[in-house]
C-alpha cells in the first residue's frame, strides 16, 4: 500500500518574528488547530476491555456455557469461571501495566521551541497551533508541517518519510515535514498543518507505532490459534454428530455434555492471556528500571539479538563532552584571536554536545558574517569573521584530506599521535578565501592553513567494561561505530574490552570500506570497531549485519543515530539524546545508563523460555482432547472425560501453574524456532497423554461394567492428572525450591479432590473405588514413563529448556 502523498504547502499569512500573541493562540485551541492528533501509540482502555472479553474463544466457550446451564447440569459449567477469571486479570493486568508505562512515556514525551508574544517558549508538541513560529536546531524532529522562515544552514533528513537518503538544505520559502530530522544547522519555520493533518499523522496512522516489532512469540502463537480455530470447525461437527449416535449416552443432555467436553479441551483459553501477562511483566520491570519499552514485542526482540552495535559518545562514553585543552600549531594561541573565533564557532553551532563544550570555554564574542552550521556527513563547521578570514573547525582528516606542506603533514601527525593515546581532536585553521559549494552542499576553501587542534575530553563509563563483558559471554558480537577519529575509537574500544580491538591501530577508518552491500558485509564481520563513520554509513552497517541474518540492536543518543536505530531490529535510545533519536526507538534508557541493557535482554530471554512453556502445556492438552474426540468420532463412544473433569485437569495442571511458570524466573539463552520445538514436544506427549486416557476409559468399560461411564471417566481423569503433572515436572526442570513446592501444591489439589467424596464425587462427578485407583495409577504411571522417554527422542533435553545464562551485571 503506498504512504500518504506529500501536499504541497500553501502560503500562509506570514507570523511576525515575535510570533503568535496569546490572543492568537487561545482562538487557534478553541477552533481546534492544534497539534494533538488521535493517532496513539498505546491501547484506550475501553481497546483493553474489548480485546479481552470479546475475542473467538471467549466467545465459543460462553456460547458451551449457556449451552451446559440448558442442561441443568450446573458442576459442567465451572468451566465458565475461567472465561471470567481470564477477562478480568488480563484487563486488571493490562490496565496497571498502561497507567506505569504512560507515566513513564510523559517523561520521554517530546517538547517543542515556539516563539510566542516576543519569547521563546518549550511547550509539549501537542500544544503547537496552526501558524505558530518554531525554533529549530539539529537533533530536532519536526513536529508539525511548515514553510521555512528564517535559515542558519537549516539541512533536514526527509528519509524516514521519503525514503531518499540524502540530507536536504532548507531556504526560507521551503516546506519542512513533520518527522523529518534537522541534521545540521537552525532556523524558524511557521506550521502550516497540524494534528491529523500534518503528513507523519497521516504516516502514522497507516502503520502504528506500537505493531511494527516482529514478534517470534506473537507469530507462533498466531499459528497455533489458527491451526486450533480450524481443528475446532473440522473436528467439532464430527464429535457432536458421534455423541447422538453412540450408545452410552442415555439422552441428548450426555450428548450435549460429551461434545462440549471435547470442544472446552481443544480450546487453548489461557495461552493468548498468559503469552499479554509475560510482555506486560517484562515492560513494567523494566520500567522500574527507567527503561521505557515503547513497542511490546521489542522485550522479546533483544533476547534474540546477536550483534550489538554501539555509538562511542554518550554510550561507552558520558555524553557530557568537555574542554581540555589548546594545542598550537603556528603560534596563533597566545592572542585572544583563538578564543574569540571558537566562541563565535560555538555561537553558530550550540545544539551539540561539542559545541555546548566549547561554549561553556569561550563566551561568544562577536557574530561572523556568515556560517556553516556542522554536520555529522562533513564533519567540520565554519564562520567567516568581519577581517575576511574564513575560519574551519572539525575532524583533522576532513578538514585537511591531503596535507600539501609540510605544516599540514605535521598539524595532521600531531592529531594522529593524540587520538592514538584516545584523545578527542579537532583542528581550527584559516583561509583568506570562502567556502566553496560542491554538489549543492558546502565546501571547504582553497587555502587552509592549519592553527590550533583543540582537545576535548570524555569520561568512559564505569559499568561498560562490565556490560560488553556480559554481552561477549552470551555470544553477542560488539560493533563500536563512531563518527570520531578511528585512533580514538580503537583506544576507547580497547579500553572497555571489545573483543579483537587492542588498541588505536584496531578501528577501521569508515572511508575506506567498499560501498557495495556485500564487501561492506564482509568488512562488518571480520572488524568491532569504525571511526569517521557519517550517518549513512550507519544505516548501511546496520542493514549489511542483518543481511547475513544477523539480529541487530543499535544504541545510540545522537541524531546521527537515529536512522541507523530505525532500521535495526532493535533500536536503543539515550533518555539524554535528541528527540528524534527517542522518537525512532523501541526502547529509552530514560536515565542514560547502559547498564540497564542487559537487565533488558533479561527480560526477553525470561519471556521467550517462559511462554514456550506455557505453551507447551496448553498444546499437550489441545492434543490428547482432540485425540479423545477423534477415537470417540472413530468408535462412536462416549467422550472419555466430562467437562468439569477437564476442568480440574486444566486448572491444576495447565492454568495455575502455567501462569507461576510464565513469570517466573528463568536465564535460559535465547533459541530459534519456537513453533517447531513446542510441536515437537506437544505432538508426542499428547498423543501419549490421548491414548492412555481413552485406553483407561475403555478398560474401565471392559472390566468394570457396572460403574457405568462415570466410573470409566474417573480412571480417564486420574489418568490424565498423573500423566499431566509428570509433563508438569519435565517442563519445570531443572527443578528448584519454588517449582517444587508448586509441582507438590498442584499434585496435592489433585489427590485432595479425588480423596475428599464431598468434592470428588458431588462436584467433579468421580466415583471412586480402589479398583478404578489401581487401574488408573498403572495406566498413568505407564503414560508418565513414555512421556519421560518421548521427550528424550522427539525433542531437547529436559534440562536444555532452562540452560542457565549468566546474570546481568549488578545481580
Amino acid at each position: 500500500m503506498s504512504g500518504p502523498t506529500i501536499r504541497e504547502v500553501a502560503r500562509p499569512a506570514e507570523t511576525p518574528p515575535s510570533g503568535l500573541t496569546a490572543a492568537q493562540v487561545a482562538e487557534r485551541v478553541a477552533d481546534g488547530r492544534t497539534n494533538a492528533t488521535t493517532v496513539r501509540t498505546s491501547r484506550t482502555v475501553g481497546h483493553i476491555v474489548r480485546s479481552n472479553v470479546f475475542t473467538v474463544f471467549n466467545g465459543l466457550l460462553t456460547a458451551l456455557f449457556v449451552v451446559v446451564i440448558l442442561t441443568g447440569r450446573w458442576q459442567n459449567a465451572l468451566f465458565g469461571g475461567v472465561v471470567v477469571a481470564n477477562a478480568v486479570i488480563g484487563i486488571v493486568q493490562e490496565l496497571r501495566a498502561k497507567r506505569t508505562l504512560d507515566r513513564l512515556a510523559v517523561l520521554n514525551a517530546p517538547r517543542a521551541r515556539a516563539v510566542r508574544d516576543g519569547a521563546e517558549r518549550e511547550l509539549p508538541v501537542a500544544d503547537v497551533v496552526l501558524d505558530d513560529l518554531l525554533e529549530l536546531q539539529a537533533g530536532d524532529q519536526v513536529p508539525a508541517d511548515g514553510v521555512v522562515r528564517s535559515s542558519a544552514g537549516l539541512t533536514v533528513d526527509e528519509s524516514l518519510l521519503t525514503g531518499e537518503s540524502e540530507p536536504v538544505p532548507k531556504a526560507p520559502g521551503d516546506a519542512v515535514m513533520s518527522g523529518s530530522i534537522v541534521v545540521a544547522g537552525s532556523g524558524r519555520a511557521q506550521t502550516t498543518a497540524v494534528g491529523d493533518d500534518s503528513y507523519a499523522a497521516r504516516l502514522a496512522t497507516e502503520a502504528r507505532r506500537f505493531t511494527t516489532t516482529y514478534s517470534e512469540l506473537v507469530a507462533g502463537t498466531n499459528r497455533l490459534l489458527r491451526g486450533i480455530a480450524l481443528m475446532l470447525v473440522l473436528v467439532g461437527p464430527a464429535v457432536l454428530w458421534s455423541q447422538f449416535q453412540t450408545d452410552e449416552n442415555e439422552d441428548w443432555r450426555d450428548a450435549v455434555t460429551g461434545t462440549v467436553a471435547a470442544l472446552v479441551g481443544m480450546v487453548p483459553e489461557g495461552l493468548v492471556l498468559l503469552t499479554t501477562l509475560a510482555f506486560l511483566v517484562a515492560t513494567v520491570g523494566l520500567a522500574r528500571r527507567s527503561t521505557l519499552v515503547q513497542e511490546l514485542p521489542a522485550v522479546e526482540g533483544l533476547a534474540r539479538v546477536d550483534v550489538v552495535c554501539l555509538d562511542k559518545t554518550g554510550t561507552l562514553t558520558h555524553g557530557d563532552v568537555r574542554f581540555d585543552r589548546l594545542v598550537g600549531l603556528d603560534g596563533a594561541t597566545s592572542d585572544g584571536e583563538v578564543p574569540r573565533v571558537l566562541g563565535m564557532l560555538a555561537a553558530a553551532d550550540g545544539a551539540n554536545a561539542t559545541a555546548a563544550a566549547l561554549a561553556h570555554a569561550f563566551p561568544a564574542d562577536g557574530r561572523p558574517l556568515a556560517s556553516v552550521p556542522f554536520s555529522s556527513a562533513r564533519k567540520w563547521s565554519a564562520v567567516r569573521t568581519g577581517d575576511g578570514v574564513t575560519w574551519v573547525l572539525g575532524a583533522p582528516e576532513m578538514v585537511l584530506p591531503a596535507p600539501a606542506g609540510r605544516e599540514e603533514a605535521a598539524a595532521r601527525a600531531r592529531a594522529d599521535a593524540l587520538a592514538a593515546e584516545g584523545r578527542r581532536v579537532l583542528l581550527l585553521a584559516r583561509s583568506r578565501h570562502e567556502p566553496v559549494l560542491v554538489d549543492g552542499d558546502a565546501g571547504l576553501p582553497d587555502g587552509l592553513v592549519p592553527v590550533t587542534l583543540v582537545l576535548l575530553a570524555e569520561r568512559i563509563r564505569d559499568d561498560a567494561a562490565e556490560v560488553l563483558r556480559y554481552f561477549t559471554d552470551q555470544g553477542v558480537a560488539l560493533k563500536v561505530i563512531s563518527g570520531d577519529n578511528p585512533r580514538t575509537v580503537g583506544v576507547v574500544a580497547a579500553t572497555v574490552g571489545v573483543p579483537g580491538v587492542r588498541g588505536a591501530g584496531d578501528a577501521v577508518d569508515a572511508r575506506t570500506l567498499p560501498e557495495d552491500d556485500g564487501g561492506l558485509a564482509d568488512a562488518m564481520e571480520a572488524h568491532s570497531a569504525f571511526g569517521r563513520v557519517t550517518p549513512h554509513q550507519k544505516r548501511a552497517m546496520v542493514r549489511a549485519l542483518q543481511s547475513r541474518g544477523h539480529v541487530v540492536a543499535m544504541t545510540g543518543d545522537g541524531v546521527n543515530d537515529a536512522l541507523a536505530l530505525k532500521d535495526a531490529d532493535i533500536g536503543v535510545a539515550m533518555g539524554n539524546g535528541s528527540p528524534a533519536t527517542r522518537a525512532v526507538a523501541q526502547l529509552v534508557l530514560l536515565d542514560g545508563r547502559f547498564a540497564h541493557l542487559p537487565d533488558a535482554v533479561a527480560e526477553g530471554r525470561r519471556v521467550i523460555a517462559n511462554i514456550e512453556r506455557a505453551a507447551n502445556l496448553f498444546l499437550v492438552k489441545n492434543i490428547y482432547a482432540l485425540v479423545m474426540a477423534l477415537i470417540t468420532v472413530a468408535t462412536l463412544s462416549a467422550y472419555p472425560l466430562a467437562p468439569i473433569q477437564l476442568t480440574l485437569i486444566s486448572t491444576v495442571t495447565i492454568g495455575v501453574p502455567g501462569f507461576f511458570l510464565a513469570l517466573g524466573p528463568n536465564r535460559r539463552r535465547y533459541v530459534p524456532g519456537f513453533l517447531h520445538r513446542v510441536l515437537r514436544f506437544s505432538v508426542p506427549v499428547g498423543l501419549i497423554t490421548g491414548a492412555a486416557a481413552y485406553g483407561g476409559y475403555a478398560m474401565a468399560r471392559w472390566l468394570e461394567p457396572e460403574s457405568g461411564i462415570e466410573g470409566a471417566r474417573t480412571v480417564a481423569t486420574v489418568v490424565v492428572l498423573v500423566v499431566a503433572l509428570w509433563t508438569l515436572v519435565i517442563l519445570a526442570r531443572p527443578l528448584t525450591a519454588w517449582k517444587a513446592a508448586l509441582i507438590g501444591a498442584m499434585a496435592a489439589i489433585a489427590v485432595g479432590v479425588v480423596a475428599i467424596p464431598s468434592i470428588g464425587e458431588d462436584v467433579v462427578l468421580l466415583v471412586v473405588t480402589p479398583d478404578a485407583l489401581l487401574l488408573a495409577g498403572a495406566l498413568g504411571a505407564t503414560g508418565a514413563l513414555l512421556v519421560e522417554l518421548a521427550t528424550r527422542m522427539f525433542s531437547a533435553s529436559p534440562s536444555s529448556a532452562d540452560t542457565a545464562a549468566a546474570a546481568p551485571p549488578g545481580r
